[in-house]
């Protein structure tokens, strides 16, 4: 009900009539209120949603900016520690070499300045590890790569024993490992022998040194000494691996054979007569080298640990090549050379969650 000249009434009239605005000067009685209030809630509910909508959409998407950045980071870090590591020389395992261990590391393990960097950039990558998988089984590798307790560094240990880049605790120590901790393997490549063989026939050369290095052999590292490998440190090598088919059938074949890790190696080594390998210590102890006789003249012998063993043709001789070892042939030249395969092999307690974060760690060169 409104009250007041007709002009205003008028007015008020056309105003009520709009419904637009609600400020104007008028009386209004009782009967009025629940219009007034229809009027003001429809004026007045729509304005705070947009700005509401408003505000959860800013506050969703700083939240997915968050986890996005996290999950940058977190990716960035991995493969930062992913990229140093294989560029790092310290991560590698070497090459097989002609004797029957990777050759000497540039430093040993106490030395200043290798072994620091080394057990740091183990650390990352294994930080690394965990962080995609877990930390679980992972005790023995965190020591090592923490720098734990290891030959030379605690009080008891043999000073025989010297691996240049990773010693994981805790695993027991020979120089010369039963047969029956490899079975698989050892029967496998001992029935691999002919072909074994064959293969080694088919890429021999007269090792005389005068002619020109045939495809597919590496450069000597000592004198008298040859190789010719079908995986090295990790990696495969196609063009040696379709020259000798019986050979790489076999390992495709083994359980245990460190194929994708630096530390692996697997070709035929040859040293010549008169040729010997002094003292000399493998990467790790966390392999075994595995050698199969192909060809043994007399006077061939391996010193392990202050323990002499020798080879014999179609057998395989289990080797911690992470004791100090030496390689000799002290034959004459009408017996020819001495002939092994080697592969390198897991130790057979180091577990199987273990052998997976080592991979990681020590993953060959993409």
């Amino acid at each position: 009900m409104w009250k007041g000249n007709s002009p205003a009434g008028s007015q008020g009239a056309a105003m009520e009539g709009t419904g637009g605005e609600l400020g104007v000067q008028g009386n209004w009685g009782p009967e009025d209120a629940p219009g007034l209030l229809a009027r003001a809630s429809l004026t007045m509910l729509p304005w705070p949603l947009p700005l509401a909508s408003s505000a959860l959409t800013l506050l969703f998407g700083a939240l997915t900016s968050l986890f996005l950045w996290y999950c940058y980071r977190l990716g960035s870090q991995d493969m930062q520690a992913l990229g140093s590591g294989s560029r790092a020389r310290g991560v590698r395992g070497g090459p097989v070499g002609c004797s029957e261990a990777s050759g000497p590391s540039p430093r040993g393990p106490g030395d200043p300045g290798e072994g620091p960097r080394t057990e740091g950039l183990v650390s990352r990558r294994l930080r690394a590890y965990a962080r995609r998988y877990s930390w679980a089984g992972m005790g023995r590798v965190r020591r090592a790569a923490q720098g734990g307790p290891g030959p030379g560094r605690g009080p008891g240990v043999l000073g025989i024993q010297r691996p240049g880049l990773l010693f994981l605790p805790d695993l027991p120590s020979a120089p010369f490992v039963p047969r029956d901790a490899q079975r698989h393997d050892v029967e496998l490549l001992e029935s691999s022998f002919p072909a074994i063989l064959r293969d080694f026939g088919a890429v021999s050369w007269d090792f005389s040194g005068t002619t020109p290095l045939p495809r597919g052999w590496s450069p000597p590292l000592a004198p008298g000494c040859y190789q010719l490998l079908l995986y090295q440190a990790g990696r495969c090598q196609p063009t040696n691996c379709r020259r000798c088919p019986g050979a790489y059938r076999a390992l495709r074949g083994l359980r245990s054979f460190m194929s994708a890790n630096t530390f692996g190696n697997a070709g035929f080594s040859v040293l010549l007569p008169g040729a010997r390998l002094e003292g000399r210590c493998g990467p790790t102890n966390a392999r075994v080298r595995c050698h199969l006789g192909l060809k043994i003249p007399p006077g061939c012998e391996l010193v392990v640990g202050g323990e002499p063993q020798c080879w014999a043709e179609g057998h395989c001789l289990l080797v911690d090549d992470s004791f100090l070892h030496t390689v000799a042939h002290n034959g004459s030249p009408e017996d020819g050379p001495r002939v092994v395969f080697i592969v390198d092999l897991w130790h057979p307690n180091v577990a199987g969650a273990e052998r997976q974060a080592l991979d990681f760690v020590f993953a060959p060169d993409p």
